[in-house]
């Protein structure tokens, strides 16, 4: 395995950073294997950025035979579009340097967690296309093939969660335009790319109702989509088990541990990635 390490600066002059965690291939087995690229983005709030839904999830993500990757953007005071224009710039990093890092460039997912999450569909569903085009990044370099939305903050509306959107918006939390354009069940249109969602029915702090919100606009617009509604299990549950709980005993559900298997199979029906 190797590892590989980028800073990306954004665009009021503070920085991100992608680590890469790479397969190598084997003569042994299949020297010119491509594999998906998981591009992991912590939640947070927009304040900070997760550990528990970093490195372990990465590691998960090695496992079931995928390239991982994290992405530690710019949280507040840094507001919007400084973390979307560098997960944009992140996936055009990742897709240009395919042929090097054997990737295959049309398999390159970006899968959020709560803030993280709402970070992922704003560039998925092109809500910051503008921004990012205005930075000189185009949609075929910067837009991903699919989504993993965990527990995801997607509706600026009755089920917001407030903090995300203030910590978002910084000066602009006034906004209601912006507001509503951030309001992500909105901006589905059929050229999202396919979904797959899971949240847990009990989430005490981001609403079920965000997952289900966004799967109704997937499935209007004709957006393939896989959801995963379980039955118990509080918010920020990462793996569900003690690698990723706080302390290793808090946040451990059975219930959702299936999540990521689930996901890896999606990976492959979708994407072509034979087992």
């Amino acid at each position: 395995m190797r590892t590989i390490h980028r800073l990306i600066t954004g665009i009021d002059g503070s920085h991100a950073v992608l680590d890469g965690y790479l397969i190598d291939n084997s003569p042994e087995i299949d020297i010119a294997r491509t594999r998906p690229a998981i591009v992991i983005v912590p939640g947070g709030g927009y304040e900070f950025t997760s550990d528990r839904e970093a490195e372990p999830i990465a590691l998960s993500m090695l496992g079931n035979g995928f390239h991982a990757f994290v992405l530690r953007y710019s949280v507040k005071p840094s507001a919007f579009p400084c973390s979307v224009i560098e997960l944009a710039t992140a996936v055009s990093i990742i897709r240009d340097s395919s042929s090097v890092w054997n990737i295959d460039p049309n398999a390159v997912i970006v899968a959020g967690f709560s803030a993280g999450g709402h970070l992922c569909a704003t560039l998925g569903t092109g809500a910051a296309r503008q921004e990012i085009e205005d930075h000189g990044l185009t949609v075929a370099q910067s837009a991903p093939n699919g989504m993993m939305l965990g527990y995801a903050v997607i509706t600026s509306g009755r089920y917001a969660h407030d903090g995300s959107f203030a910590s978002l918006m910084g000066m602009r939390k006034n906004d209601a335009e912006l507001r509503k354009r951030l309001s992500l069940e909105k901006q589905v249109t059929h050229s999202t790319p396919p979904t797959f969602i899971w949240h847990t029915i009990t989430d005490d702090l981001v609403p079920v109702q965000n997952a289900l919100l966004f799967i109704d606009a997937c499935v209007a617009n004709g957006v393939p989509v896989e959801a995963h509604l379980y039955p118990s299990g509080g918010h920020g549950l990462s793996l569900g088990t003690r690698e990723s709980a706080w302390h290793g005993t808090v946040a451990i559900e059975p219930c959702v541990q299936s999540w990521p298997d689930l996901f890896a199979s999606w990976v492959r029906r979708t994407f072509g990635d034979d087992e």
